[in-house]
């Protein structure tokens, strides 16, 4: 089975400082991960293409990452970011798409989990900045926290020409058992047609230690999440994501991909191809531009 990462993250702070690592259970993650540390990680459990989204809201970070990605054998596609909320988020898009890699861009993404304001999506100013990313062609990844998705669906049902893809499920608390608001509001996101999800993020949580004491499987506690996932979006509708090196801070590269298939094992070989390559080779249009080399 083909295996496709349809989330992950690089970063040299020599380059670039990533401040939202300040936060003081993040500090392991406080060093350099390069593709080449990845590169022997995703061989290992069979992934031949990735998708690599940004980390900050720099208008530097995303030439760097299409560079990046232009040069590698491995990234199929870049999620970068622009100024939603800028008058010109549409020339921004379209200097980025002319730099070198630009035809691997294929998404934008803006960190609205440290937005404040839990309806920040549905702004007018940034309901026009998703217009344009839609008339690029692109699609926006929505990375929120579960207060942020009442929002998203507002954003979502004012934008259908756009395709939203939810990060991580929404980041719900895998730790504290499901959360009927963030049920609630998932499946609402799910119920319109121009929205998809990615099992990425959750799937790094590890189980607790009680879980352990009782002999559950080490996928038990990820399980409700992945099942409301699956019954609202559908396997069509889904795509697996490592969020590395996010996910080195608990079970790493092959634990999160273990998790993963642990998960879907019960579903049809045809549906497990969606989750791990053809929703995502769908959504991002992977292959649609970039030349054979």
């Amino acid at each position: 089975m083909t295996i496709i990462d349809a989330h992950h993250h690089v970063w040299d702070l020599s380059v670039r400082a990533q401040p939202w690592l300040d936060q003081p259970d993040l500090a392991p993650l406080r060093r350099n991960f390069l593709l080449a540390d990845l590169e022997p990680e995703a061989a290992a459990q069979g992934v031949t293409a990735t998708v690599l989204v940004q980390t900050v809201a720099e208008p530097d970070e995303t030439p760097e990452m299409l560079a990046l990605a232009a040069a590698s054998d491995l990234i199929a596609a870049v999620v970068g970011w622009a100024d939603l909320e800028s008058p010109g988020v549409a020339d921004a898009i379209a200097a980025l798409r002319a730099l070198p890699g630009g035809d691997l861009l294929a998404g934008i993404r803006h960190p609205v989990l440290a937005e404040p304001d839990p309806d920040w999506l549905a702004r007018p100013a940034v309901l026009r900045g998703l217009a344009a990313v839609a008339e690029a062609g692109l699609r926006y990844d929505v990375v929120a926290m579960p207060r942020h998705l009442r929002g998203a669906v507002a954003a979502a049902a004012a934008t259908p020409q756009l395709t939203f893809v939810l990060d991580h499920l929404g980041n719900p608390d895998v730790a504290g058992g499901v959360d009927a608001s963030w049920a609630r509001a998932t499946g609402d996101f799910a119920a319109l047609p121009n929205t998809v999800a990615k099992l990425s993020g959750f799937l790094g949580e590890p189980a607790p230690a009680a879980a352990d004491r009782a002999g559950d499987a080490r996928d038990a506690h990820l399980r409700p999440h992945y099942e409301i996932a699956l019954a609202a979006f559908g396997p069509d509708r889904l795509m697996f994501g490592s969020d590395w090196p996010v996910s080195t801070l608990s079970v790493g590269y092959g634990g999160v991909c273990a998790a993963a298939r642990s998960l879907t094992a019960g579903l049809g070989d045809g549906e497990k191809d969606a989750i791990f390559g053809g929703t995502a080779r769908r959504i991002y249009r992977l292959g649609a531009t970039r030349p054979a080399r």
